[in-house]
């Protein structure tokens, strides 16, 4: 899905789960002109705490029940099957900031890291939303 997807899906009425600030797509940019194609993840995990890992695509293996929650500045961005359980209705928005990222994460020798802002949906967005409707899960196919 990507930003005309997007749109669809807020023309649609779907609620926007993940979102970006400039700041951090302009890192994006520069960081996919250097390693290509990238991914984000958000596992809560022991890495860094809850920081999001951004990685190149053709080095991270995306599993079965990890799920799709949109894409940030073209990014697909990932959480855990159990960390989207936590964060369901939380909308998030990828920032970046001062400081060494994970060493696993490709931001880290910048002197930048990124770093997850959230908040509780509003009333309205958590009405609008379609529960029902599955998210995607599991790798992205190309076809």
């Amino acid at each position: 899905m990507g930003a005309a997807a997007q749109d669809d899906a807020r023309q649609s009425g779907l609620v926007e789960r993940v979102a970006v600030t400039e700041a951090a797509a302009r890192l994006l940019e520069t960081l996919e002109l250097e390693h290509g194609p990238l991914v984000f993840h958000q596992s809560g995990g022991c890495c860094d705490g809850s920081a999001p890992m951004c990685y190149p695509r053709r080095e991270f293996r995306i599993g079965q029940r990890d799920v799709l929650l949109g894409f940030v500045a073209g990014t697909p961005f990932f959480i855990g099957a159990l960390q989207f359980e936590y964060w369901q209705h939380t909308h998030l928005t990828v920032d970046v900031v001062p400081g060494r990222g994970a060493g696993f994460s490709v931001e880290s020798p910048t002197g930048l890291r990124f770093l997850i802002r959230s908040r509780l949906f509003t009333d309205d967005e958590y009405a609008r939303q379609r529960l029902e409707a599955p998210l995607h899960r599991g790798p992205l196919t190309t076809s």
